[in-house]
């Protein structure tokens, strides 16, 4: 089983990695950017089929290590 763990900053976490990235972007020319926001993506395989114990070993991969829940969120999606 496959699954793609989304990590991003909550809102109104201040993001300079994103402000770095919308500079780069204006000056390489890219027009039309009004912000950029980054994260990470983490893609993961499972040795289970059962999907509820998937997910559940996923969000404990996340509450203990992917995710930093005061400042992210994360979002989990199984294939």
């Amino acid at each position: 089983m496959k699954a793609r763990v989304t990590v991003t900053l909550k809102n109104g976490v201040l993001d300079p990695q994103g402000k770095a990235i919308e500079g780069a972007l204006k000056s390489l020319g890219v027009e039309g950017i009004d912000g950029v926001r980054q994260g990470k993506v983490f893609d993961i395989e499972l040795g289970t089929t059962d999907k509820a114990q998937a997910e559940a070993q996923l969000k404990a991969a996340c509450e203990k290590l992917l995710a930093n829940t005061v400042i992210e969120n994360y979002r989990v999606e199984i294939a």
